[in-house]
């Protein structure tokens, strides 16, 4: 008795052991999400922008700082002019001004802004919001890259149980078309029943073809976004991560979504960015200051010196330009005004998206109870058919039914179990927990 007890306690410890391995060599959904943080196209892409942005902060910050600008020119006259001086006491005429009918001049000045309206500050303040509606974006891309091979991931389970599903019914239908056969030619059954048998079976077959011809597809898919071979065969752990969010309120989830979804963030960015560009373009009419130095060498025969140096302050004031500014700014707040309205609706949109996903996944919870029921009731009513079959007590259509009613009943709860992952992985990208 020891003994017998013994083999099935060490046929359950090795089947865990080698569950255990096969899960170990397999890739995860969190392996698959890294792969995709350093290959994905789009998140490559997002991260340029956010780069790009704090490049443009950078530029808006210089525009404090003085500039330094050289001019030079060489310039070749047909005939150089002369110093004519004529008064009442005496005319006095002097030489060419320029030797050999040509000159070169340069100058360096250095240029300080004083005060500039607010331009300068604004366009830092929007450059700045710029850079956190970037990163807002990025954070954004990075949680829809990883639903889309979240989705992709669970989609190659799905066609792979799907084929598991349609494996076992071929073989269950070969068993009984064999059993059909014999009992033909025992001439206990009506030809009917063994043509009956085969169509089903071929039917199965094909089922079987459309199922393998989807795993192909949806693993093709999957490495795509992982930026993997096509032709790669992986091999995909069925457990998905866990996320919590299902066991909080409702009312918490929509507020936990409004507060972290990157969409938000980068709308309410772009709307502040463009605020701040219309006070930049109000300050282009305003008075301006600079602080001005420079060098200035002209060549020339006539002045007592070549080289000059010079400071002073510059004053600009765009007195009138057609209400080019004005319009400009008018614009600029009625596209933010638009962002605004942009992000009242996002909101909306969100906590709407925030129920749906989480009624789904309550509903996706009731079906996997249900379905699996079904299934082991499914497989108790084959067989009871097939024996009944074999008996003589049940018809050929009652064994086929009940085939067809498993392979029902076993893709309704794959798909539920699945149903249930991938609904919890969307209300945790909507509450913005990916």
């Amino acid at each position: 008795m020891k003994g017998c007890t013994g083999r099935p306690l060490a046929a359950t410890l090795f089947a865990a052991g080698a569950l255990f391995a096969l899960r170990a060599r397999a890739e995860t959904l969190e392996q698959a999400w890294q792969l995709a943080a350093t290959r994905n196209q789009t998140l490559a892409a997002a991260a340029a922008d956010v780069q790009a942005a704090r490049d443009s902060e950078r530029a808006a910050r210089d525009a404090r700082w003085p500039s330094i600008e050289a001019q030079a020119s060489y310039t070749h006259l047909g005939q150089a002019p002369e110093l004519d001086v004529v008064t009442p006491a005496l005319a006095f005429r002097s030489g060419p001004i320029f030797k050999n009918n040509q000159y070169v001049s340069g100058t360096v000045q250095m240029r300080v802004p004083l005060y500039t309206g607010g331009a300068i500050r604004a366009g830092v303040a929007a450059a700045r919001a710029g850079v956190a509606g970037a990163a807002a974006e990025q954070r954004a891309t990075a949680a829809d890259v990883k639903l889309e091979v979240a989705q992709a991931y669970v989609a190659v389970l799905r066609s792979q149980r799907q084929l598991r599903v349609a494996d076992a019914s071929v073989r269950s239908l070969t068993a009984h078309l064999r059993d059909v056969e014999a009992m033909f030619h025992r001439h206990m059954v009506a030809k009917s029943d063994l043509l009956a048998a085969e169509v089903t079976l071929a039917n199965a077959r094909s089922s079987q073809v459309a199922a393998q011809n989807a795993v192909a597809i949806s693993r093709e898919a999957y490495n795509r976004l992982l930026g993997e071979p096509l032709s790669r065969v992986p091999q995909l752990d069925p457990v998905l991560p866990a996320f919590a969010v299902d066991r909080l309120p409702l009312g918490q989830l929509v507020q936990q979504a409004l507060a972290r979804r990157g969409e938000l963030h980068a709308l309410a960015a772009r709307a502040g960015a463009l605020t701040e560009r219309a006070r930049a373009a109000t300050a282009s009419r305003l008075p301006h200051l600079a602080a001005m130095g420079g060098y200035t060498h002209f060549d020339n025969q006539i002045l007592n010196r070549q080289n000059f140096s010079s400071v002073g302050v510059g004053f600009t004031w765009k007195l009138f330009d057609g209400g080019a500014a004005a319009n400009e700014a008018d614009a600029l707040r009625a596209r933010s005004r638009a962002d605004r309205r942009r992000l009242a609706d996002l909101r909306s949109r969100i906590t709407l998206e925030v129920r749906s996903d989480w009624l789904a996944l309550a509903a996706a919870r009731e079906q996997v109870s249900a379905s699996r029921a079904a299934t082991a009731q499914a497989a108790e009513n084959l067989r009871i058919s097939r024996e009944l079959y074999g008996a003589g007590l049940a018809a050929n259509t009652q064994v086929l039914q009940a085939v067809t009613l498993r392979t029902e009943a076993e893709e309704n709860y794959n798909n539920a179990v699945l149903d249930e992952a991938l609904d919890r992985l969307r209300l945790a990208y909507a509450v913005g927990a990916l």
